[in-house]
């Protein structure tokens, strides 16, 4: 399906019925991590597996931002009128559901996977990859990860939906940053799940639709 959002097309996979789950993915990726999740969560709340701006089968084209990722999933949000809605993100999509939940109260629950609020708050051996693949390949995509994002403490201190922070205990995100995340967020919980990396429980896993659930219903 598609919804036209501030001058592009965002595809999304609906399928479900319920209280209405976002579902936004990382980096490089599309909705299609989600196909197994998805299909668990059906039961129990409509899930939107939504593509990001240039990415997956959705539009848009140039320099890529965070702040106009969450403009889109905000305008999505309007558009289809969703309201006590969930907003799961992982990765890129957890930056995206912290900057989205910070705008809106049709947002009341949100859980974040492996999200930082600064682009030094990754490991550096992920940082000196990154920034060894942009060298080769001038990807927007790669170059949004080494200068954004830039989310501060006020912003996230304005989340009022019901929070779950988490992240593997092998994520390529310092623990100190996700526990940071969970003391600013008013009431937000923090969850390490030990052995996991940073997508081993989300990307074609239903892991993350069992966490889910346990949070929201």
């Amino acid at each position: 399906m598609i919804a036209h959002v501030n001058g592009i097309d965002l595809f999304y996979e609906k399928t479900g019925e319920g209280r209405p789950l976002l579902l936004v993915h990382g980096n490089g990726e599309d909705h299609t991590i989600f196909d197994e999740a998805a299909a668990e969560l059906a039961g129990s709340f409509t899930c939107y597996a939504v593509d990001s701006r240039c990415h997956g089968q959705s539009g848009g084209s140039g320099a890529l931002h965070y702040r106009d990722m969450a403009a889109d999933m905000l305008a999505f949000l309007d558009e289809l009128d969703l309201r006590d809605a969930i907003f799961y993100g992982f990765s890129d999509g957890g930056i995206v559901g912290l900057m989205t939940a910070a705008r809106t109260d049709r947002v009341t629950a949100l859980i974040t996977s492996g999200a930082n609020t600064n682009p030094t708050a990754v490991k550096l051996s992920l940082r000196l990859m990154i920034r060894g693949m942009y060298f080769f390949k001038k990807d927007p995509k790669l170059e949004l990860m080494l200068t954004e994002p830039h989310i501060s403490d006020d912003t996230l201190r304005s989340i009022r939906a019901k929070t779950l922070v988490l992240a593997g205990s092998k994520d390529v995100i310092p623990e100190e940053e996700t526990r940071h995340i969970a003391s600013v967020v008013p009431g937000a919980e923090l969850r390490i799940l030990e052995g996991e990396s940073h997508g081993s429980y989300i990307v074609h896993s239903t892991k993350i639709a069992g966490l889910i659930k346990e949070f929201c219903l």
